[in-house]
């Protein structure tokens, strides 16, 4: 068996470019929604907990990119390229967006550069929640100085980001890859060529 390669190929290329595309138009929309739910939250003083619910949706384009081409940098890269489309397409944070995407990225990979890019079964991409919800909260915390409001609340806006980052960064996104991958439509990727191995998408070099 060939020892696995990490550089990167056209078809690479064009996956992480159409994720962001796709990714950002999803990313657009969750500001219109988070933003409706804040506003309706202000008067009982809990604005800054309505965009929590959604905010996993925001770290999706990272996983799924990881997820199917399976090396290191294109969950970053697919993140920038969703937070740039995003800032162009009128996103009212403007570009801080873009520096958002390259933490949270960033606290993506860390879960799947722990198991040296080998493995992307549930178990990296369920530790995935944890270490972006941990990296971007810790950004947000000193950016729009979190640290200000109460002990609860912060204990309240990290455990609503966590369980959202689960259930869309990880269950949604792992199975969305998943199912597109049994479907034929990625059998030019990794995760389609392994789709059959009951090893769940665990990648193996040859020692």
């Amino acid at each position: 068996m060939e020892k696995k390669s990490f550089s990167w190929k056209l078809k690479d290329v064009l996956l992480i470019a159409i994720a962001g595309v796709l990714f950002s138009f999803l990313y657009l929309g969750t500001v219109y929604v988070g933003s409706a739910i804040s506003a309706a939250l202000t008067p009982k003083g809990l604005g800054v907990l309505g965009w929590e619910p959604l905010y996993g949706i925001y770290f999706m384009a990272s996983t799924f990119a990881i997820l199917i081409i399976q090396k290191p940098g294109v969950g970053i890269v697919a993140e920038v390229i969703a937070s740039v489309l995003e800032v162009l397409m009128g996103n009212s944070f403007g570009p801080s967006v873009i520096l958002n995407g390259i933490i949270q990225g960033l606290g993506v990979e860390v879960a799947f550069a722990i198991f040296r890019y080998k493995r992307f079964d549930w178990t990296p991409t369920i530790i995935s929640a944890f270490t972006v919800t941990a990296a971007s909260y810790i950004y947000d915390c000193i950016a729009y100085q979190y640290y200000l409001n109460p002990v609860w609340m912060i204990l309240v806006q990290i455990l609503i980001r966590l369980v959202s980052a689960i259930i869309f960064t990880s269950v949604i996104t792992k199975l969305l890859c998943n199912g597109l991958a049994k479907a034929g439509v990625l059998n030019a990727y990794p995760i389609g060529q392994q789709a059959g191995s009951k090893k769940d998408y665990e990648v193996k070099d040859e020692e």
